[in-house]
């Protein structure tokens, strides 16, 4: 029989001689006797976190810090039964990494001390662009991830991070972001890796695989459909059927899982179709667990559980928001204890929701700290370094060579890249100058160091202007402002031109600034009604465009803009996704030649403002068309970027006409560099099925190769496509591969494709094809002669 009352002393088997102790035995042994020996509110106190440091005084990071922040208890009441997780000790204000690894120690020591079996926490922190902590390395954002096409090279910068992590004793990281796009007016597109859920869950599961190998728990986000709120707004209602739901937004989830062994999930915060995903027991339980499997913990995103009450208004109480949320499958309350503890103590003795579903909760948590070692006698809190360097060569080096591969050259009509003898030149705009212009708004230096202007940045971060002075020569150059990123200030315009108009290039720099919930014009909460460049950027565009200057137009930023003002008129077009601390660098190095144009858009460049939302992974209704005077079609479409030298598709065969149901074919081509520069081209295969039960994307990316070839250098590439990848869900809502024609096409991008084909899908019936089907195309690269 449990009891259910506290106890202060180190009795009933909290000793190292207890079974729960005895690393011979295996974690479920040793979590249940654990368990049986625990009072409910000792349970309760596993399934909460506890933000370290988070005030109520205006200077928080989120909007409901301030005001939930002040009604937590005080430390010691918090912890005096245990304590599950404590939630961003390094990113909440700065703090050196050795001061914030001694701190979290001593939090460490004395929760194991309050408690009567001497558990220690959990801790997490976010790892969006890096380890976001002063002092780390500020990497390139999710959406420049996406643009490299590079799953080895994303997942040697998540085993970076994951290593700065586990250097300051930290457990848990809070990517990455699986969203996939839907509408680029959203403010977090930033931290997303594209609008194709197969480029997603390629690149997401190399960062899971990464971070994990270094010991650190991954934490998938937001679990599911978090992307997708209407209009584009943050937390907006999402509208989207179980089809959508099922072909597009869930399988980067399931293939991270699957294949690259995530250990948690995070719930999202917004409802699809009325049902809030932290109190949708089918999503969470339904799919999650029952279908797909999952054994690790699900964590609530920030609040989510009291969003229950606040914004949902599902429930009436932090006690009822408690029980939805701990039955559809939320095992972990962050970042807060104000439903799980005392409000679900309550529910729980008056019998409105039974013990069982939180020691459900409680073994995931406990099996997660047994793992860890969290539950060994010989753990310790003291750090496993003792002056760490969060941002040592290895790692700027590693940030400055994903930056580079994320660089994509959408235009070069004057055939003025690589800059080599360019002269004069001016180089203007407010991204020009602007180190935080560099970084996403979850790197430390935007996501909390603006809050605090008594400290540096904590790590080097040179501008556009900087990198380009080094690689171009300082006598070369001119620098004007122009304007803000955001104001209408139009006072700098007169001396933009005037620079311009005096030089032989004019290098525009012009994007975004990233901030939090309106403080920048890209990141969470910064969503916009159009995809216009921010502020009077456009007008000092055209100003430029207009002196007769070639202007190469860089664009910097969280999300695409419509560009189809500079279509024809600018000299080049680059596009960069918040490059990160090497960023300038790496931007100068593909400007002057030293490093071949490498990256390929993971979401489309829309032509005018007002065409969107729109991807490329649509159906035919979709595309332009007579019946529609609007035209979505992209100014640069998915899965284009331009090289330095050029490449021939030829030769493409299929090692079968036909193949059944359960089947598997080759799908092979050869690309040769035909110019006279070694470059890198991302080969990428598309699917189309014509007829279909369901109406069916028009195309969608099926595979993906990075060569790079010498000039003249010929390579074989070879897919290895089962059918399997060609499932989609079906009218009666179950996954199943259809017999039929699939089209087969092989190209640069989604509209480049100068290879077609088609091979045809035999039998007389469906076939159902359920989470243990075949989720990836392997790839083959071979000489060719």
């Amino acid at each position: 029989m449990q009891q259910d009352a506290h106890h202060s002393d180190r009795t009933d088997g909290s000793d190292g001689a207890a079974p729960w102790r005895d690393g011979r035995l295996t974690p479920d042994v040793r979590v249940a006797d654990l368990i049986s020996r625990m009072t409910l509110d000792e349970k309760l106190a596993q399934l909460v976190g506890v933000w370290v440091g988070a005030t109520h005084d205006g200077r928080g990071v989120a909007p409901h810090q301030d005001d939930l922040a002040g009604e937590s208890p005080s430390w010691e009441e918090l912890i005096r039964d245990g304590l599950g997780q404590l939630t961003r000790v390094f990113g909440t204000r700065p703090v050196t990494p050795a001061a914030g690894a001694k701190a979290l120690a001593a939090s460490q020591r004395e929760i194991m001390a309050a408690n009567r079996f001497g558990i220690p926490a959990v801790a997490h922190e976010e790892c969006l662009a890096g380890f976001t902590t002063w002092g780390a390395t500020v990497f390139p954002v999710p959406l420049a991830w996406g643009a490299t096409f590079d799953t080895a090279l994303v997942r040697r910068t998540a085993e970076a991070i994951g290593l700065s992590m586990r250097a300051v004793g930290v457990h848990q990281g809070l990517a990455p972001v699986l969203d996939v796009v839907r509408d680029a007016r959203w403010g977090r597109v930033e931290e997303t890796i594209g609008e194709d859920p197969y480029l997603v869950a390629e690149i997401g599961s190399a960062y899971v695989a990464g971070l994990e190998s270094t010991g650190i728990i991954a934490t998938l986000k937001h679990f599911a459909g978090y992307s997708a709120g209407r209009a584009g707004r943050n937390l907006a209602p999402v509208s989207m059927g179980p089809r959508e739901l099922a072909d597009v937004m869930l399988p980067p989830f399931e293939t991270a899982l699957r294949e690259a062994g995530a250990r948690s999930v995070m719930h999202a915060y917004t409802d699809t179709d009325g049902v809030p995903a932290a109190a949708d027991e089918r999503l969470l339980t339904g799919v999650l667990r029952d279908e797909w499997g999952f054994e690790g913990t699900v964590v609530a995103d920030y609040f989510g559980v009291s969003f229950l009450e606040l914004l949902h208004r599902t429930a009436g109480s932090p006690g009822e928001a408690a029980v939805q949320a701990l039955t559809a499958g939320v095992d972990v309350e962050l970042p807060t204890a104000r439903c799980y503890r005392r409000p679900l103590a309550e529910q729980v003795r008056e019998g409105k929701v039974h013990e069982a579903l939180v020691d459900r909760a409680l073994t995931r948590v406990l099996r997660q700290k047994c793992e860890l070692g969290l539950l060994d006698p010989e753990w310790s809190p003291e750090p496993p370094v003792r002056e760490p360097d969060l941002d040592p060569p290895e790692h700027r080096e590693l940030a400055r060579q994903l930056a580079r591969e994320s660089v994509v050259l959408l235009a070069d009509d004057a055939e003025l890249l690589p800059l080599d003898a360019p002269g004069r030149v001016a180089v203007v705009g407010p991204l020009a100058d602007d180190a935080l212009g560099l970084q996403g708004c979850y790197s430390f230096p935007a996501h909390v160091g603006v809050r605090h202007p008594e400290w540096d940045m904590g790590v080097a971060v040179p501008s556009v202007l900087e990198g380009l002075r080094e690689g171009l020569g300082a006598r070369r150059l001119t620098h004007e402002r122009g304007c803000p990123v955001q104001e209408a200030d139009r006072s700098g315009f007169a001396g933009a031109v005037a620079a311009a108009r005096e030089a032989d290039v004019c290098l525009a720099v012009l994007g975004d600034r990233a901030g939090l919930f309106g403080r920048g014009t890209s990141g969470e909460g910064c969503d916009v009604p159009d995809l216009s460049l921010p502020g009077v950027q456009s007008e000092l565009l055209e100003e430029l465009l207009d002196t007769g200057t070639p202007v190469v137009l860089i664009v910097v930023s969280g999300r695409p803009y419509a560009l189809g003002a500079a279509a024809g008129r600018a000299a080049a077009i680059v596009q960069t996704f918040f490059p990160g601390e090497e960023g300038a660098a790496a931007l100068t190095d593909v400007l002057t030649g030293r490093a071949d144009p490498s990256g390929r858009l993971p979401v489309g460049v829309p032509r005018s403002p007002g065409g969107q939302p729109s991807t490329y992974l649509t159906a035919p209704l979709g595309l332009a068309s007579e019946v529609s005077a609007q035209d979505p079609t992209p100014l640069f479409p998915f899965g284009h970027g331009l090289s330095y030298t050029r490449f021939a598709y030829e030769e493409l065969t299929l090692s079968g006409e036909e193949v059944p149901a359960d089947g598997e074919l080759e799908i092979s081509c050869t690309v040769t560099n035909t110019g006279e520069r070694t470059g890198t081209e991302v080969v990428q295969l598309y699917l189309t099925d014509p007829v279909a039960q369901v109406t069916r994307p028009w195309r969608e990316l099926a595979g993906f190769a990075r060569l790079e070839l010498a000039p003249g250098e010929r390579r074989r590439v070879t897919f290895l496509l089962h059918t399997d990848r060609t499932a989609f869900t079906g009218r009666d809502g179950r996954r199943v591969v259809e017999p039929g024609v699939i089209e087969v096409r092989i190209g640069r991008s989604s509209t480049d494709t100068p290879l077609e084909g088609a091979f045809r899908i035999t039998g007389t019936a469906p076939r159902a094809a359920g989470h243990d089907r075949v989720l990836r195309t392997p790839v083959r690269v071979t000489k060719s002669r």
